[in-house]
């Protein structure tokens, strides 16, 4: 048995009911939505077989199972990060167990760093594309080829059909979102100046430490995914003071509320 038919034997141990088919990963500072669910059953992590455990603040570790409006959800509170030390190839555990148990679309949200003028703090961008910089890839290895095929197409990572769902969500709720492209970084640190002006060169609208490995996973399995970033901090050389953590939660808390109300929203639509 696998590390994640393990991990989702452990879910279904502690939740028999009819699993929900839409996945969501809460970021950095975005842990809060969980709170505002209906919530069935809690999971922490650290009772599923496999599952890595989240070590960074902000990110809770639990697995929660219910309902955010109307829609049904199974909802990470909390996510894993290369920088922690989890090896790449562990991070596709979750999201693979989620796969096994049913989950067909993967809702996924983060904290950011922009790179263009209009994305200030507190703004929201849905993901179009990414660039992956880390240096890592959680598909590194041998492939099962029951789970998905050896060499994965990528032109539709965030499918466009999803993209134009969230474009209504927001019209709905009068939120201003924003489209571009992520580009992510193994971390721990944030970028340099240097750094940051190279990613705008290449494409980049906003830098972040997450999101793309569970994207690769996702995909490589035949999951549907969306992914939207809360900007938190304009990146380095942009911004006119030194960058932290604490100002990655601090801005999260701020801009809770409209990216409560789109992701409701668009969850409702699915």
């Amino acid at each position: 048995m696998t590390i994640a038919a393990k991990a989702a034997a452990a879910i279904s141990a502690r939740y028999s009911g009819p699993f929900p088919k839409v996945a969501l990963v809460l970021g950095s500072g975005l842990g809060g939505f969980g709170e505002t669910m209906q919530v069935t059953e809690a999971i922490p992590y650290a009772e599923i077989e496999g599952f890595p455990v989240s070590t960074v603040q902000g990110h809770a570790g639990r697995l929660l199972i219910g309902k955010a409006g109307a829609a049904d959800v199974v909802c990470m509170q909390g996510r894993m990060h290369l920088y922690e030390g989890h090896p790449p190839a562990s991070l596709a555990v979750a999201i693979r167990a989620l796969r096994r148990l049913g989950v067909e679309t993967l809702v996924l949200t983060n904290a950011a760093g922009g790179l263009r003028p209009d994305l200030t703090p507190g703004s929201l961008m849905a993901i179009e594309d990414h660039i992956n910089l880390s240096g890592f890839n959680p598909l590194i290895g041998p492939n099962d080829e029951a789970v998905g095929p050896r060499f994965v197409d990528m032109t539709d990572a965030y499918d466009p059909a999803l993209r134009a769902l969230l474009g209504q969500a927001a019209a709905a709720q009068g939120v201003d979102l924003k489209r571009g492209v992520y580009l992510q970084v193994a971390g721990p640190n944030f970028e340099t100046p240097a750094e940051i002006r190279a990613f705008r060169t290449l494409g980049a609208d906003a830098v972040g430490m997450s999101t793309v490995p569970e994207t690769l996973v996702a995909r490589h399995c035949g999951m549907r995914v969306a992914a939207v970033s809360l900007i938190t901090n304009l990146a380095a050389g942009i911004a006119d003071h030194p960058l932290s953590h604490a100002e990655t939660l601090s801005e999260s808390a701020k801009a809770f509320g409209p990216m409560s109300r789109l992701i409701t929203d668009f969850l409702g639509k699915l």
